[in-house]
């Protein structure tokens, strides 16, 4: 097995031209090395003044079918799979006049990109699956005893430094560390193209048949790039990072605005349990077109609201429980300006521990610099929101559906006497957006459009409605409003009567809770005895 192996012949067929020009330019004036091209690459490589053999005169046959067959040779794959040091591979190359190809540089067509297009047709995507691509790539890397394959123009000078090294050769560890990577950039290639095609065909299936418009395929990988290491996970002696989902995932793990991809502006690196409660945060605050601001401690939203401006939302948050919100996050879908800065550095004097939202104002900012530890997120944005949501177990993945089912309020039902009012109605729906970001058993107690009570992740209902309503009494005396007229949401069904009742008891007057309990005709009845309307949504959404 040759440790070294010197670089005679190189074929180059990249999409990406980044660098390749002057790649294949030290390649041929600095080390004689032939190099075979095919169709744009080679034009550019002719153009930047490098010679170049074409791949058909190479071959000894023509590009057809729109260029969907130019290297799937024997000329090509022999010159490639051939073992240098079996007499008969090399004399059966001889046999056929199949020349060595020593190194392959090889980027294929951009099929993310061209399904992330929102106009892309079906036709389009099909034509940007790259064949002879992968195919050289993987017999090149296949061989990488003998053949150096190159697949990321970040690549290019590391190969070349190495061959000014070595007299015009690579190392056979070099040889093995770019094999590797081939093998891991053609498996996220094909992940995105069987992603894809099954999200296209669970779209026309949904079409058809009115179902959901993605179904989890039997199979697939996952391409991750480590962003960061973190100093450590949930307590320090766990070990721990953060990655990013590749371009193949990205569509489906990812949202148009996500947590990781955002762009810290100031303060200390994230920790393991900054980056879980602040997508926590992130999401719940997604929930509304509103103005809203949502302030989360430990997977969360201890304070919750809408209001006319990101600032009122704030302070209205805030004051449903200040002293859960201490060292929380802060979430707003609204460009941060500098009166929000100034509410709760400022005047409530509140430790934060990372502000996350769309964009800042420069005037916020300079005030934010004032924090410095203070971790300041944007993301740009805050539409939309991934597709899939993956939690690992002890032997495997769980893969579901992100919780984002289009709710039409006209479609609720109330099967109680009475019937909520506007305003209570108004605060159910804001309830019921708040409380599905909860950790179940969840109860949230709202009223002015502020989530003023909650009780999550109780083993029962009724514990969890016992701790909303504690809390949303304390904060009513606190914020000096009355501890009436309020509503509350429930995540799931009442499994029995005793949850309306210790509702009842706090000053409860509304519900909005899914329905579809064997006893539904207990609460019904509960609620009716209390004279509270219940709305019926018909969709659970727990939070574990």
């Amino acid at each position: 097995m040759a440790q070294d192996v010197k670089i005679k012949r190189a074929l180059i067929s990249v999409t990406d031209k980044t660098g390749v020009v002057e790649f294949a330019k030290a390649l041929q004036e600095d080390y004689g090395v032939e190099v075979i091209s095919t169709g744009g690459t080679a034009r550019a490589l002719v153009e930047g003044g490098v010679p170049v053999t074409p791949i058909e005169e190479f071959t000894g046959f023509p590009e057809m079918m729109d260029g969907r067959v130019k290297t799937l040779h024997p000329k090509v794959h022999g010159g490639l799979l051939a073992r240098r040091d079996s007499e008969q591979h090399m004399a059966e190359a001889a046999e056929h006049d199949i020349k060595m190809i020593d190194l392959v540089c090889v980027n294929l067509y951009e099929f993310e990109k061209t399904v992330a297009k929102p106009d892309v047709t079906f036709a389009d995507a099909i034509e940007h699956i790259d064949i002879g691509g992968p195919s050289m790539l993987r017999s090149a890397a296949k061989n990488n005893d003998s053949v150096t394959v190159v697949c990321d123009p970040a690549d290019y000078e590391k190969v070349l430094e190495e061959m000014r090294v070595h007299d015009g050769s690579t190392t056979l560890a070099t040889r093995r560390r770019l094999a590797a990577k081939v093998y891991t950039t053609t498996a996220a290639y094909d992940t995105a193209i069987s992603l894809w095609l099954n999200d296209y065909l669970g779209g026309q299936d949904a079409a058809v048949e009115g179902g959901d418009a993605f179904e989890p395929p039997a199979e697939f990988s996952l391409h991750l790039t480590k962003v960061q290491d973190l100093r450590y996970g949930e307590n320090p002696h766990q070990s721990a990072a953060v990655y990013q989902f590749g371009e193949d995932f990205a569509p489906f793990g990812a949202s148009a605005n996500p947590l990781v991809g955002a762009t810290q502006i100031q303060g200390k690196p994230l920790s393991y349990n900054n980056l879980l409660d602040a997508d926590a945060a992130w999401n719940a605050v997604r929930e509304f077109d509103e103005p809203a601001c949502v302030i989360l401690k430990h997977q969360n939203p201890c304070g919750s609201a809408v209001a006319s401006d990101v600032t009122k939302a704030y302070d209205r948050a805030f004051a449903c429980d200040p002293k859960s919100a201490f060292g929380g996050i802060i979430a707003v879908n609204r460009e941060v300006p500098y009166e929000l800065v100034e509410h709760f550095a400022d005047q409530n004097k509140q430790f934060v521990e990372v502000l996350i939202a769309p964009g800042y104002t420069q005037a916020a900012l300079d005030r934010l610099a004032k924090r410095t530890n203070l971790r300041v997120l944007a993301t740009g944005g805050a539409e939309g929101h991934a597709k899939l949501e993956l939690r690992s177990v002890d032997g495997g993945m769980l893969v579901q559906c992100v919780d984002t089912v289009d709710e039409d309020p006209t479609e609720f039902t109330c099967p109680t006497i009475r019937k909520p009012t506007d305003k209570e109605m108004t605060d159910l729906l804001f309830a019921w957006r708040v409380v599905k970001t909860v950790k179940s058993n969840a109860i949230l107690v709202a009223k002015n459009e502020a989530g003023i009570g909650m009780g999550p992740g109780q083993p029962n209902r009724v514990d969890s409605a016992l701790m909303a309503c504690e809390r949303a009494e304390e904060a009513c005396e606190r914020m000096g409003i009355s501890a009436d007229n309020l509503v509350a949401a429930s995540d799931a069904f009442f499994p029995f009567r005793d949850n309306v009742d210790v509702l009842a008891e706090h000053g409860v007057t509304a519900i909005i809770q899914p329905g579809g309990s064997v006893r539904d005709d207990e609460s019904i009845k509960a609620c009716d005895d209390h004279g509270i309307a219940m709305i019926f949504t018909g969709t659970r959404h727990f939070r574990h």
